[in-house]
């Protein structure tokens, strides 16, 4: 069973480690990653699902040649060639995620499963494929202007799919801070009428916390093993540096609640050492209140301080001790009255 729904449904984070290319050519690796993704708090492993004929063609000239990036110099067919996940290798990785309690997905460049990768998004009759299995839907948006995520958004629902989430996504590899957008979150789940979460590779936790803080209910990154080099390991967390994110955006969803205007246990607690009124001087029956023998002052045991204009000039009746808290019954029948 796919759980991202119940999580964003109960108000929490759902949680995508992104394996990609970083098992290095070794299943043993998938494998391992699976386990200390788990570990550290993933609600799910993500794989990539394709093969370099599926996503393009065996051609030396320049349309198929990357120029500029981490990827400088490749060929797109040696690329896909050197970062897939083999076929073969998929059903022992999905068994090892319900092993180890997760949710397996795969991102489909060949109309297989679950996720549509920024590059496949205006790929309208693969979306519609994919939504006509009524299977829940992940969709990044890298690159993608407000007409394409549309367009998307328009096809999944033709298909009778409501079920899927958008993902912001900023298609550098890896991607400068200025460049995220994060701020577009709120926009698109105001715009398309559905959860919007992040799919980051920028370094670090920070754009997670602040999509989270936003109103992201997915976070998708890349988690990678420690000395296994790959394709995508320059923009990929450690499996520490991803326990350290998950506990990061699990925080902001309870420091991010509200509005809540009730005060925790401890909280309580503390009110007593808040300002309230107090005799600073002797005062005897009779007296006359005034600044030099009443003050607003720590601890909170006596009437709150929005009193005090109107306790100066009454007169106390009874007797009130230097330190003594101020209340109420004090004023007796003078109060209201020189």
């Amino acid at each position: 069973m796919f759980h991202m729904f119940e999580k964003i449904n109960a108000g929490q984070v759902y949680v995508i480690a992104e394996m990609s290319a970083n098992h290095g050519g070794s299943l043993e690796n998938a494998l391992m990653i699976v386990r200390e993704a788990a570990k550290a708090g993933a609600d799910c492993l993500k794989i990539q699902t394709y093969t370099a004929d599926s996503l393009t063609i065996d051609c030396d000239n320049e349309y198929f040649k990357i120029n500029g990036g981490l990827w400088d110099g490749y060929r797109l067919y040696d690329l896909y060639t050197d970062a897939g996940t083999p076929y073969e290798w998929q059903a022992r990785i999905k068994k090892e995620c319900e092993i180890c309690g997760i949710d397996f997905l795969s991102t489909p460049f060949d109309y297989e499963a679950y996720k549509i990768a920024s590059f496949e998004l205006v790929d309208i009759p693969l979306i519609e494929y994919v939504a006509s299995k009524k299977k829940p839907m992940i969709i990044s948006c890298g690159m993608a202007s407000p007409e394409e995520i549309q367009d998307a958004v328009d096809a999944c629902r033709h298909m009778g799919n409501d079920r899927f989430v958008l993902l912001k996504c900023c298609s550098e590899y890896p991607a400068n801070w200025e460049d995220l957008h994060i701020g577009n979150i709120p926009d698109m789940k105001k715009r398309f009428h559905v959860p919007v979460g992040l799919s980051d590779h920028s370094e670090g936790n920070i754009a997670a916390v602040v999509a989270v803080a936003m109103g992201a209910c997915v976070i998708e990154k890349h988690i990678r093993l420690d000395g296994v080099d790959s394709a995508d390991s320059a923009f990929s967390m450690t499996v520490r540096e991803f326990a350290s994110m998950v506990q990061d955006v699990r925080n902001v969803k309870l420091i991010a609640k509200g509005p809540d205007y009730s005060l925790s246990e401890r909280e309580s607690d503390s009110t007593i050492f808040r300002r309230s009124l107090f005799a600073v001087k002797d005062i005897k029956a009779g007296d006359i209140f005034s600044e030099i023998n009443i003050r607003s002052i720590r601890p909170g045991y006596g009437i709150k301080p929005k009193y005090l204009k109107d306790i100066l000039g009454k007169r106390a009746s009874r007797d009130i001790k230097r330190g003594e808290p101020l209340t109420m019954e004090m004023f007796g029948d003078y109060f209201g009255r020189n």
